[in-house]
């Protein structure tokens, strides 16, 4: 038999794993987080001692043990492919980068992390690191590191809206700043070398510590990326807009839905996500539920019928 939508419940990172997260995950999206500085949300996972669980608490890794192709289709071979995330810095992260397949493997024994954002909310002012200015060059971020030079001069800053859309590849230089709230999907990886952390120090007057001999090894400085414009996508029950197509993910935005209607895409799974209020309903699955925003849904491959209505939602899907 062909599975329901399957809702799925976070883990968290917190305190002094994100020193710089907020409260917004709770107060926002009521999640149930444990910590004044929850950083993430980690919606989809099956990174270890971080899975999320379904409404039983069955972790993520055990249902794709349990269902196999059933559930991530027919093309999806290897690790699990995707890891979801609600992200809230009430600061600035610290600037990173990440390496792709080859070198994470080679290093790591992991995946690379190429990855995305879309802007949930944004306080005025909000701004992100977004590569490297024009001009500045592997060497020259090796002579910032070894004179101790500050690295700001270096940085490209981007003013962010909610609604806009970012594309990370693997050896872009990026931050997140303070204030902002966001969707986050990336391969899944959680490999990150920690490029500058804006001389913070911890209560002790500690550093968190950096990983400069890798991030110049896979730093990409040519990178100069601009922020994705949405592609309207035809629909008859919602505006439907394609907001990212990579070679590791897809990712589209559904606004005023009246009962959209899915079925099984035997290939691949996708990953639902409501912004706004909606509702799912499955009859064969007797399976009819209001969807909170924040809310985050597996869609099977084999999935029975459904449809969905509401405001707002995200759909993310593995490139097979």
């Amino acid at each position: 038999m062909s599975l329901a939508p399957i809702l799925l419940y976070p883990a968290f990172r917190y305190g002094a794993a994100t020193p710089w997260g907020g409260d917004q995950l709770k107060t926002r999206y009521g999640k149930p987080a444990p910590d004044t500085r929850t950083g993430e949300s980690l919606e989809m996972s099956v990174i270890p001692g971080l899975n999320s669980t379904d409404a039983q608490g069955t972790p993520l890794s055990e249902l794709l043990a349990r269902y196999g192709a059933q559930l991530t289709g027919t093309q999806i071979t290897g690790e699990f492919p995707l890891l979801l995330k609600l992200l809230d810095a009430k600061q600035a992260l610290s600037v990173q980068v990440h390496p792709d397949d080859v070198y994470a493997q080679a290093h790591e024994n992991k995946l690379g992390k190429t990855e995305a954002w879309i802007i949930l909310a944004a306080e005025p002012g909000a701004q992100l690191v977004y590569g490297l200015r024009p001009g500045v060059t592997r060497d020259m971020l090796r002579q910032a590191f070894e004179t101790e030079a500050p690295l700001e001069p270096l940085l490209r800053f981007v003013p962010v809206q909610a609604g806009d859309v970012f594309y990370i590849p693997a050896g872009m230089v990026h931050a997140i700043g303070g204030g902002i709230l966001l969707y986050e999907i990336q391969q899944s990886s959680d490999v990150t070398y920690r490029f500058y952390d804006w001389n913070r120090t911890d209560a002790q007057g500690n550093k968190r510590p950096l990983h400069i001999r890798q991030a110049l090894d896979v730093v990409r400085p040519e990178l100069q990326l601009e922020a994705v414009q949405p592609q309207p996508l035809p629909d008859a029950h919602c505006r439907r807009e394609l907001l990212l197509d990579t070679p590791y993910f897809r990712v589209e935005r559904l606004n005023d839905c009246q009962e959209v209607p899915f079925s099984a895409h035997p290939e691949v799974f996708s990953v639902l996500t409501a912004l706004s209020d909606g509702q799912l309903s499955c009859p064969e699955g007797r399976l009819f539920c209001a969807l909170p925003a924040g809310q985050t849904v597996l869609i099977p491959a084999d999935c029975l019928p459904f449809t969905l209505s509401g405001g707002t939602f995200l759909i993310s899907a593995p490139r097979a």
